[in-house]
């Protein structure tokens, strides 16, 4: 299938998930008790209240026809209710960008100035996520609470590097890690979602769908229903084995001159007793002074 065909197969099938998500009620239109042979709204009805003809929305629908102008876009999204990333997603999958030609991805290059910023959040754990969620840098505190049992170096090996959707899925510390575990998986999912939208030729991240399609079930069913997720902000209820239950926010940064890359950084209430774990876990991080350190010099300071 070439790249032209996999764009149009997969704006179908997200039309065709988020019609349906709906019901005649949710978008104004009468439901006069008629039994439907599919869940959702029709074509139809999706066509009409987007403005457009009937046949050239099942055409969309149907991957032949990827030359949807944004204004015809744009009122398919409001025809669906989808949100703003959703309507992104929408975009990026109609080829939108009026079809350039897209160039070789270049390698994630993690910059002396990102490191920095990445190592000055103190307290607070911060990550540093390349356009597929794997890993590319992370402070003391972001390691010890997103995955201390794996190497803090691993990220400076781009073969080994850890991968959040990866770790989600497929390793136990993660999955205990998340009290409401089935949201996060929800979260790590439509982030995906969205990555592919963004880098649809980029061969490792097909390959790491496909790994987890086929080692999580779970995974493959999310994977099915075509939901995309922000890269923003998102409120979770974390369990971590030393400190203990913490609610805590994690926000992303998209990082300038850097696209794809963005820098996660965990935060909790001042004053919370979210806040004291998550203080206790960064003063468990503390480097141990070197053995030649006289100490005087470590009275001093």
């Amino acid at each position: 299938m070439n790249a032209i065909a996999r764009e149009g197969s997969r704006l179908g099938e997200f039309l065709t998930s988020r019609r349906a998500g709906l019901t005649p009620a949710d978008v104004g239109l009468p439901d006069y008790g008629d039994r439907r042979r599919v869940p959702g709204l029709r074509r139809e009805e999706v066509a009409q209240l987007a403005g457009v003809s009937a046949a050239y929305y099942v055409r969309l629908e149907q991957g032949v026809a990827l030359n949807a102008s944004p204004q015809v876009l744009d009122a398919l999204a409001a025809a669906l209710k989808l949100d703003e990333a959703e309507r992104r997603h929408l975009h990026d999958l109609s080829g939108s960008a009026r079809r350039k030609k897209r160039s070789r991805l270049p390698a994630e290059q993690v910059t002396a100035a990102m490191r920095q910023l990445t190592a000055s959040f103190g307290d607070a754990p911060a990550i540093l996520l390349g356009r597929r969620s794997d890993v590319l840098a992370w402070n003391r505190p972001g390691h010890a609470l997103f995955a201390g049992h794996l190497d803090p170096d691993s990220p400076n090996h781009p073969a080994s590097r850890p991968n959040t959707a990866r770790l989600v899925f497929l390793d136990p510390h993660t999955r205990e890690l998340y009290t409401d575990w089935p949201r996060k998986a929800r979260d790590a999912v439509g982030k995906l979602r969205l990555a592919v939208g963004d880098y649809p030729d980029d061969p490792q991240l097909a390959s790491l769908i496909g790994e987890l399609t086929m080692r999580s079930a779970e995974f493959a069913e999310l994977w099915a229903q075509h939901r995309v997720r922000a890269w923003d902000l998102a409120q979770y209820r974390m369990h971590h084995p030393t400190v203990g239950t913490m609610d805590v926010l994690q926000q992303s940064l998209a990082m300038p001159a850097a696209p794809g890359i963005r820098l996660v950084v965990v935060t909790a209430e001042p004053g919370s007793s979210s806040q004291a774990a998550l203080q206790l876990l960064a003063a468990t991080t503390i480097a141990p002074a070197p053995a030649s350190t006289p100490v005087s010099m470590l009275r001093h300071h």
